[in-house]
């Protein structure tokens, strides 16, 4: 119980665990991936060196998922499972510990729109994760749509590993969102050579950025073969007679992020506004839990990374350390929020996505739930709150369990419990059933 367990070996995460080693406490940091980095810093599993450094005293736990989190006296009991995600000989240990950093970052916000679910539609997020972790593009004429700065940096890594880029499509305004909030923009000055370094690479690959357009179905049988692109008014509804059929094998789409909740939910902290609540010191509504990065509100890796540095202060002196307080990244949290505030009102989703539906787009593509079943049931059955559209319609009862589509069902239905409804798995992570049934024989780790 003597150790700080960290969750998540992203910017947040890697921070956390050194603050609190830096400060002298044993530290246990589990993550998911193979290699330290998280998405903003993945790193290519072909290359041999490790590029992150851990401080003396951290553990890090790779290749590993919490599946699942229950209180104990004096804080929280972590159950893990170790290895290959789809290989049979997983080894799973638990952990108690009085001090827990949830840093689990987020994934991608998808919208579903006609033709979503053919193959060859992906998320930013994965085409980015295929380009830098594994070389691999994910088809040799791509197009990019959605919003937020994201996009520039997925479409660079496409060009790095030869796909040709034939579009970024921006839905929103950002230019006129930017400089309405100057305070913002001042906030995020330090990113202008990255911003820079991106649009370099798109003008001397000439792909064309294009803003208020948005890819609003896409075409093909056995895969994508063409997409209709349109322009947007600024509440996101189709321009008439403004489509335009472009020929592609791929299509990214991204529209900002979702913070992973479940392992938060699970320890039952507060929400608001679907982002997981902190003070000063990075200390959710929960004694001992301390969150994170993009799970408190997305602003980039720096943000994340300062964040992490408080919260694994303040997780160290809990066991009793005596760091000096963490000045120069308080600083940078304060700045960086800011910033964040600033990203979210310039690049907003507007609610005129949904007029791009039809009544048989699928929403949820794991249990093929259409748009008018959905919002049929949420009328005629009155299935209003997350639970009873669940268990009506099956939303979120597929593979994926709503991690996809919970966000637009909740949207498109009304339900304003979406984001804990989703997120509340008491199996946070795919788990065998052999490896469920040997788990309760295992002893928690000593300090």
């Amino acid at each position: 119980m003597s150790r700080v367990v960290v969750v998540g070996g992203g910017p947040a995460g890697m921070a956390a665990a050194r603050a609190a080693a830096t400060a002298g406490v044993q530290v246990l940091l589990i993550d998911s991936g193979a290699r330290l980095g998280g998405q903003y810093h993945r790193q290519d599993a072909r290359a041999g060196a490790e590029r992150f450094t851990l401080p003396p005293g951290v553990e890090h736990l790779g290749e590993s998922v919490v599946w699942a989190l229950e209180p104990v006296a004096g804080g929280h009991r972590v159950h893990v499972r170790t290895g290959p995600a789809d290989g049979p000989g997983r080894t799973g240990r638990s952990v108690d510990t009085p001090a827990l950093v949830l840093a689990t970052g987020a994934y991608d916000r998808a919208l579903p729109f006609p033709g979503w679910d053919l193959p060859g539609v992906f998320t930013a997020g994965a085409a980015q994760a295929l380009a830098k972790g594994q070389g691999v593009r994910v088809g040799e004429r791509v197009l990019l749509a959605g919003t937020g700065p994201f996009l520039l940096p997925v479409a660079r890594s496409l060009l790095d590993v030869g796909a040709r880029v034939v579009g970024v499509l921006e839905a929103g305004e950002p230019v006129t969102g930017w400089l309405a909030r100057p305070g913002g923009l001042l906030a995020g000055t330090g990113k202008l050579g990255e911003l820079a370094g991106h649009v370099a690479s798109l003008a001397r690959h000439r792909v064309p950025y294009r803003r208020r357009t948005a890819v609003i179905e896409a075409h093909g049988t056995d895969r994508v073969e063409a997409v209709t692109t349109a322009r947007l008014n600024p509440d996101w509804t189709v321009v008439p007679g403004s489509s335009r059929r472009v020929e592609v094998d791929a299509v990214c789409v991204g529209f900002g992020f979702t913070p992973q909740l479940e392992l938060a939910v699970a320890a039952r902290c507060a929400l608001a506004d679907g982002f997981v609540t902190v003070d000063a010191a990075q200390a959710t509504s929960v004694r001992g839990v301390f969150a994170a990065g993009e799970l408190t509100g997305i602003g980039g890796a720096e943000l994340s990374a300062a964040e992490g540095t408080i919260a694994g202060v303040s997780a160290a002196r809990l066991l009793g350390a005596r760091p000096a307080p963490p000045v120069r990244a308080l600083r940078k949290a304060r700045t960086g929020r800011r910033f964040a505030a600033a990203l979210d009102a310039a690049h907003p989703v507007r609610d005129g996505w949904r007029s791009w539906l039809r009544e048989d787009t699928l929403v949820c593509r794991c249990e093929e739930v259409a748009y008018g079943e959905l919002c049929a049931a949420a009328r005629e059955r009155e299935a209003y709150s997350g639970r009873s559209l669940k268990l009506v319609t099956r939303a979120g009862l597929g593979p994926c369990q709503g991690r996809i589509c919970g966000r637009a069902v909740g949207e498109l239905t009304g339900v304003q419990d979406a984001a804990a409804t989703f997120a509340r798995r008491p199996i946070a992570a795919p788990l065998r059933l052999g490896e469920l049934a040997e788990d309760p024989g295992q002893e928690p780790d000593g300090p």
